[in-house]
């Protein structure tokens, strides 16, 4: 193995590891958060602990590509943390989400064939066919349609706006480092999570709520580590992969989710279990290319 992949592989096992924890992180937050309270508080964190580092870039960056970068931070953070957030509220099926999350490679190949002209192969359409295949399944297995079940909604457009971030930062930001991309796309959602925040009244609770402060601190923890750290290093692993391969992260990010999962008790059946292994059997076709041994774009 040579040191560049060592280092992608590097990449992508630590960004399995923190994005698998974030579930968990998320549920125990909801003990006394709503959706729009985790979700913000995250992005507002993320945007804080960037913003000495935005302040520094921004100025150097190209101008004509901020409004890419606005979008990449809209798309892939702000609006995915608040659906992430409400859907586990709703249901409270951490290891559920996480399942759903590894459809995220699949939409990456349909938004970018759809709008970014990428070439498809037949072997990439059939994965495509059997991920969603899988999905219907689960859908359908777990009973009739209730009123938890919009939070499949909600993380289903939220893997469709990480598929459309893996495409812009693919196409449009080639040669931006990774680092700075991150620092400035998540200092501009600060400013919409804080409008949030105050309007939900997040500055009173951490306040005055001595049992949801601690929720409080959580969320700010996913939003340092699984929000800006984490999207610093998958936009790096990105531009040095490719976009697949960087999205094939979510093959791994199910089974760190269901270890946490059994460890807070979830019930996590073998159905589900057996629609994850279709799924990212459906992931596994569509983004492998047989004629490389190198996964890229």
């Amino acid at each position: 193995m040579t040191k560049q992949n060592f280092t992608n592989w590097l990449l992508f096992v630590v960004l399995s590891i923190v994005w698998g924890s974030s579930f968990i992180l998320m549920k125990k937050s909801a003990e006394h958060l709503n959706g729009l309270q985790i979700g913000a508080t995250r992005i507002f964190a993320a945007g804080v602990s960037f913003l000495p580092w935005a302040i520094l870039h921004v100025s150097k960056f190209p101008f004509r590509k901020l409004g890419v970068v606005a979008l990449t931070g809209l798309f892939g953070n702000f609006l995915p943390a608040l659906l992430f957030a409400s859907a586990i509220k709703g249901n409270g099926e951490s290891s559920l989400a996480s399942i759903l999350n590894s459809l995220t490679p699949l939409f990456v190949i349909v938004i970018g064939v759809l709008f970014f002209k990428s070439k498809v192969q037949g072997r990439k359409i059939a994965g495509v066919l059997i991920g969603f295949i899988g999905l219907v399944i689960l859908s359908l297995l777990r009973g009739p349609v209730s009123a938890n079940d919009y939070g499949l909604i909600l993380i289903l457009i939220a893997t469709v706006g990480y598929g459309l971030t893996v495409n812009l930062v693919s196409n449009y930001l080639k040669g931006i480092d990774g680092f700075k991309i991150a620092s400035v796309s998540l200092a501009i959602m600060a400013i919409p999570a804080t409008i949030i925040m105050w309007q939900q009244n997040v500055f009173g609770i951490l306040q005055y709520d001595e049992d949801a402060r601690w929720s409080i601190i959580i969320a700010c923890l996913l939003g340092i580590v699984g929000s800006a750290i984490a999207t610093a290093l998958y936009y790096i692993l990105i531009q040095r992969a490719g976009g697949l391969f960087a999205s094939l992260v979510t093959y791994a990010i199910p089974i760190v989710a269901m270890f946490w999962g059994l460890l807070a008790h979830e019930h996590i059946t073998s159905i589900q279990i057996a629609c994850l292994t279709l799924i990212l059997a459906g992931v596994y076709i569509a983004s492998i290319t047989p004629s490389s041994k190198k996964v890229n774009d």
